[in-house]
């Protein structure tokens, strides 16, 4: 019955008009948020938009209230370079998930998908762990340093993905740089809280959400290249 459901509203989001993807400038770079409005994003496994996301001020918000479910692009990705901004409240936690897939298995975004950190490390319980801190490879990777602004302030991110290789860019600093699908990975894989998840990063491609970790944070000036 849940297969039935889920297949269901997947159809749905698939026949639902998607406004195209406004291309930036140059480079080969497409706009993901327009600065208005969520077109081009829904719900994970939903056709439709959870209502606590939201539009302020030329920003992606989440409010404090959260708790009703993670954000995708329409659109997949697979080697990719994405940049974007965030800022997020004190005590706060979300991520930035990529590789995600809508299989009927898959419970959550970060069960196929892989996250860059967004974290307030000061405040946040995950702080103390260093795999968990802003920047990291989410339970798998260690940030090489601290490179997070205080909360309160824009940190500018850069993404790339390319040929078995991850790159997380932070203000300006590479703070993990990975190859990914190799047994190095896998090993990586098998001693984290991610060996638990079967489908985990297994295609190198897929949806990009934003997560709804109950917490205030914003988003902005988010754009990707494929390469």
């Amino acid at each position: 019955m849940r297969a039935a459901v889920l297949a269901t509203l997947l159809a749905v989001a698939a026949c639902a008009p998607v406004a195209p993807v406004a291309s930036a400038s140059s480079g080969g770079w497409q706009t993901l948020f327009n600065g208005t409005d969520l077109t081009g994003w829904r719900g994970y496994k939903s056709p439709t938009v959870p209502t606590k996301w939201r539009v302020e001020e030329g920003a992606i918000m989440l409010g404090s209230e959260g708790g009703d479910g993670d954000i995708v692009t329409a659109q997949e990705f697979g080697d990719f370079e994405l940049e974007l901004e965030w800022k997020i409240s004190e005590g706060g936690n979300s991520g930035i998930i990529y590789f995600v897939q809508e299989t009927p298995e898959a419970r959550q975004t970060y069960s196929t998908g892989a996250e860059m950190q967004v974290l307030d490390d000061a405040r946040h319980p995950d702080g103390k762990l260093p795999s968990h801190r802003a920047g990291a490879l989410y339970d798998l990777v260690v940030p090489r340093e601290a490179a997070a602004k205080p909360v309160g302030e824009w940190n500018k991110v850069r993404i790339v993905v390319r040929q078995g290789r991850i790159e997380h860019w932070l203000n300006g600093r590479r703070v993990v740089a990975t190859t990914y699908g190799d047994d190095a990975w896998r090993a990586m894989v098998a001693g984290s809280k991610f060996k638990a998840m079967p489908d985990f990063a297994k295609v190198p491609r897929g949806h990009i959400a934003l997560q709804d970790h109950g917490d205030r944070v914003w988003y902005r000036a988010i754009r990707i290249r494929s390469l």
